[in-house]
């Protein structure tokens, strides 16, 4: 049976200014991958891909849609055409976890200028959480497998995994991938009741959330 498949992939930008902004090294690689999978088995995809990604699905049939701000991602999604039929969302992106609150100078004096001036000296930059689009997938896509994915640096293997499983219960998820220095090497798929799917990389996860 031929689904309707979303996948988010690459980062997103934090705006500081007009011209610059604040992004991280995601390349893309693991959403554009998943994406291909999906189109080759003949399902129909939607990736929206973070435009300083630097790689994007490969087959034809993908519909790729670009994106550069977490708000710019979540209007993506609300533009989904029918979206109580959409079977599986994918959220791979690696989004900005922050949003500029506010630039000033070191006496306290705001900085509002288009292009920031550097002749103004140091600068004061205050950092406010972002919003979660994670919490948006549940009710925007509710009869869909939602997957999230967790990439943890600090801590152990036990530590990551009880940080995906709360991911999983405070966003209503299906699943939720789990990776990074935390977790050790690949990757482990996690169920809400606890269970863990270990996979060796990327071509093994995607063959796995292909076939879940």
């Amino acid at each position: 049976m031929t689904k309707r498949v979303i996948i988010t992939c690459g980062p997103s930008r934090t705006p500081l200014d007009a011209l610059r902004f604040i992004t991280n090294p995601s390349t893309g690689e693991l959403g554009a991958l998943l994406a291909d999978a999906f189109a080759a088995a003949r399902h129909h995809v939607i990736c929206l891909r973070g435009i300083d990604a630097t790689f994007s699905p490969k087959h034809a049939d993908v519909d790729v849609r670009t994106f550069d701000t977490n708000t710019a991602l979540l209007a993506r999604l609300r533009e989904v055409k029918n979206p109580e039929r959409i079977d599986a969302v994918f959220h791979v992106a690696a989004l900005g976890d922050f949003t500029v609150g506010a630039v000033t100078q070191l006496d306290g004096t705001p900085m509002d200028a288009a292009k920031l001036p550097s002749r103004q000296g140091s600068l004061l930059l205050r950092l406010d959480p972002a919003e979660k689009i994670i919490a948006h997938l549940r009710p925007l896509f509710p009869k869909a497998t939602v997957v999230g994915w967790k990439f943890e640096m600090d801590g152990d293997r036990t530590q990551a995994i009880a940080r995906a499983l709360k991911q999983i219960r405070e966003n209503n998820l299906s699943a939720c991938v789990v990776n990074g220095t935390a977790y050790g090497p690949g990757f482990g798929v996690l169920t809400p009741d606890g269970s863990l799917r270990p996979l060796p990389d990327k071509p093994s996860l995607c063959e796995h959330l292909l076939h879940c």
